[in-house]
């Protein structure tokens, strides 16, 4: 029978019926110099399912590939020198160290770090940082719809994206939701004009005197029908509104208050050290 059924066969078996003295014997399935590679380590939880035959490859294409990074690795560490031995572990052991130390820090700023970050300080942050909080784009406030050029009754989807009435909002959604291709409505949130361009699949060469020329603009294709409806706009260079910078503000709030989180916990245990003599210059 084939060596790798055969380890199949025989985890089946040890799973099905164990060892009567609860313990396990470890089982050598392949040996790549001086590695060994034991039936426990094998994942077979991922081809649980499946075929014997699809099995056998499973693990045969496993072992082939964890005898070939083995032999490299050994043959790897038999011929760089010394030096790069050294500075490897050096590179490991420093890794190690900023491993251990992100995830304590990590746990510590779960069980203590104040989290909750209020609306007035998102305020007061907007307030504080004008200068830093320009639009680097562009925005607007619109409804964009993409049509079928054969849409019927077009005309009066026209009309009805020109209203701000609404009801007649709700009969647009009504026949969009029948017809659109595409039907956004971005009335309630900003969105950046380059978003909407590539919407149209051209680009506004002049975004600043588009939005002061146009508050309803349409344009087609062979096969397609595309409308803007723009109810608001903000011009890159001028204040961002706090709304459409706010998930902005409250990431930059957070991460300043993480940096002073660690920052004080690291001099905490420096200090704690001092004062205990555990740390001494000598």
């Amino acid at each position: 029978m084939n060596r790798v059924l055969t380890v199949i066969l025989a985890l089946l078996f040890i799973s099905g019926c164990g060892q009567k003295d609860g313990s396990a014997k470890r089982i050598a399935v392949a040996r790549a110099g001086d590695a060994t590679l034991y039936l426990d380590e094998i994942p077979f939880e991922m081809i649980k399912g499946n075929s014997d035959a699809d099995s056998a490859v499973f693990v045969q294409n496993y072992v082939n590939k964890w005898a070939k990074k083995e032999l490299m690795f050994q043959r790897a560490v038999a011929n760089i020198t010394t030096e790069l031995k050294n500075e490897i572990e050096r590179q490991l052991d420093e890794t190690r160290v900023n491993l251990v130390i992100y995830e304590y820090q990590r746990q510590m700023m779960l069980q203590k770090m104040d989290t909750l970050i209020s609306d007035e300080e998102l305020q007061n942050y907007f307030a504080a940082n004008e200068n830093t909080l320009k639009l680097r784009s562009n925005i607007i406030k619109a409804l964009f719809i993409k049509l079928p050029a054969e849409t019927p009754n077009l005309y009066r989807i026209k009309s009805l994206a020109r209203s701000d009435k609404q009801k007649d909002l709700q009969e647009l959604e009504s026949l969009c939701y029948q017809f659109a291709e595409k039907f956004d409505d971005f009335n309630e949130n900003w969105i950046a004009l380059d978003r909407v361009s590539l919407e149209f699949g051209f680009d506004i060469s002049d975004q600043e005197n588009f939005l002061k020329r146009y508050t309803f603009y349409e344009t087609s294709d062979s096969s397609s029908v595309y409308l803007i409806a723009i109810n608001d706009y903000r011009l890159r260079g001028s204040l961002s509104p706090f709304e459409y910078v706010r998930d902005d503000i409250k990431r930059i709030i957070w991460n300043n208050r993480r940096i002073e989180f660690i920052k004080d916990l690291e001099n905490g245990i420096y200090d704690e050290a001092l004062n205990e003599t555990r740390y001494k210059i000598y």
